[in-house]
């Protein structure tokens, strides 16, 4: 079943690319189907899955067989978990992104381009074509932002493109080398793991495919087009942006550069983490002083991505699955906090300056929007009770067995995150009374709001169920997850850690 989300998602874009451009409706109830469809292969595949069996090959059919190069799809506990990411991240992108008709029918058509792209380099066990599906899902992210995108749109789409392909072509040009230094004129996965690559070569492939895939993650201080494209982004781009599109970088750095080079993320290791950490801490200081409400969480993202690269440079089990743990969270509340920003908060007040929204007096307009702001932002912050606890917990106590003292500065990034969030949330929805009365006074008949509609609400919905779940019983994921570890395709840099 897990095949079969790359198949409906590349479908269902071909057909709201048919549906009529003068019904939206069909064509956004076509990209509902389709993205339901999507999520409930995902869970079927879940259900269906055994941890205990690994890497579990779905498709392998012979594709260019004189470069050694197959359609073969793979999936294990992180495959699994990520493409059930993808499909709730799909869903709750739709239902936000119901009240587009400016071409209504190419956007979808984009979006569900992009989701097949993710959907597919989840479950690529062929190296070449994982690099194809990543390519896929970075094209129809260009124009989402540069046609249907807000501020600076045509800048920030450039800019994720040229990000992205610099990257890209880092990446390209370790797989080549390793196909050819291999000798085995095979792109499978497995095979290559199962090479070992001389302790010269390892040092400088790993850091250029770990650091072109870690540019998608955000990583320090390449992660500069991230909040310049949040920002620019409509809502579901957002929500797709952080929620998935980040998370096909952090997967490639474990998937390709750490089972490929092992030896070479032990000679970058310190130098790696250290950049994490930077990105931990810095992300949350520049969230701090941020005066537009969209780049805050931006900002917070890259924060909150440096703790997924922290955690797979750890080289311990609690550390690799606490990053994979953190992928899914953090696209869980990621894409909640920009459904809020973005389409619940811009898209009625028409601003994004905090300064402005203070005075609007928004928690009494839209209870709705303030008290899932709350929600998420406890979720952001790591309370109890929420993914992200959990998450980065795991990723801190594996911080703390390989280098104690980042993993206190890692620490601290988490205590300013507390500080921006409460911060961004009293300044918007809680402001000072005096000013909040006085604002209500004299906007509330001047202003009104749209009421929050049920796809917005249905969608929110979704994403909290999901953080709270895994928040109140993670096993449902790292059941899936750690187990994956102890695969054959995970031997070498189990060797390399001693475990």
């Amino acid at each position: 079943m897990l095949a079969w989300t790359i198949y409906l998602s590349f479908a269902g874009a071909l057909a709201c690319l048919l549906t009529p451009r003068t019904n939206p409706r069909a064509t956004r109830a076509m990209a509902f189907s389709t993205a339901l469809a999507g999520l409930v292969c995902g869970l079927m595949g879940a259900v269906e899955f055994k941890p205990e069996n690994g890497l579990e090959v779905i498709t392998n059919v012979r594709w260019i067989p004189a470069l050694g190069i197959d359609f073969s799809l793979a999936a294990d506990g992180i495959s699994v978990t990520l493409v059930l990411l993808t499909g709730i991240a799909a869903l709750a992108g739709v239902l936000f992104s119901w009240n587009i008709e400016h071409r209504t029918n190419e956007f979808f058509a984009f979006f569900f381009a992009l989701i097949g792209g993710v959907y597919g380099v989840f479950l690529s066990l062929d190296l070449f074509l994982l690099f194809v599906f990543y390519e896929i899902a970075i094209v129809p992210k260009y124009f989402l932002i540069a046609i249907w995108g807000s501020t600076r749109r045509d800048y920030a789409a450039m800019k994720l493109a040229l990000y992205s392909f610099i990257g890209s072509g880092m990446v390209l040009i370790g797989m080549l080398a390793a196909y050819a230094v291999s000798g085995l004129a095979s792109f499978d996965l497995q095979t290559l793991a199962q090479h070992s690559f001389a302790p010269e070569f390892q040092r400088w492939a790993f850091p250029l495919v770990f650091v072109g895939f870690a540019i998608l993650a955000g990583m320090w201080p390449f992660h500069t087009w991230a909040p310049t494209g949040h920002s620019a982004a409509p809502t579901a781009a957002s929500m797709l942006l952080a929620g998935v599109v980040m998370k096909l970088g952090a997967y490639g750095c474990l998937r390709v550069a750490m089972t490929l080079f092992p030896e070479g993320l032990k000679m970058w290791q310190h130098e790696l983490a250290a950049l994490a950490v930077t990105g931990i801490v810095y992300g949350a200081l520049v969230a701090l002083v941020q005066k537009d409400f969209k780049f805050v969480i931006g900002y917070s993202s890259v924060s909150h991505m440096g703790f997924v690269l922290l955690g797979l440079v750890t080289l311990n089990e609690i550390g690799w699955s606490g990053a994979v743990l953190q992928m899914f969270s953090h696209g869980v509340i990621a894409g909640l906090l920009f459904g809020v920003v973005g389409r619940m908060v811009y898209d009625r007040a028409h601003t994004r300056e905090l300064d402005a929204l203070e005075g609007m007096g928004l928690a009494r307009k839209m209870p709705f929007a303030a008290v899932t702001f709350v929600i998420a932002g406890f979720a952001s912050m790591g309370m109890p009770g929420f993914s992200g606890f959990i998450a980065e917990l795991q990723v801190l106590i594996g911080a703390w067995q390989a280098f104690p003292r980042l993993a206190i500065i890692a620490g601290v990034g988490i205590v300013i995150g507390v500080v921006y969030t409460l911060k961004t949330t009293a300044k918007v929805f809680f402001p000072d009374n005096a000013i909040a009365v006085e604002s209500l006074d004299d906007h509330e008949h001047d202003h009104p709001l749209e009421p929050i509609s049920v796809q917005e609400r249905l969608g929110a919905a979704l994403l909290i169920l999901c953080t709270v779940l895994i928040g109140l019983h993670p096993r449902l994921l790292l059941d899936l997850i750690v187990p994956s570890f102890r695969s054959p395709l995970f031997d070498g840099l189990r060797k390399v850690a001693g475990l």
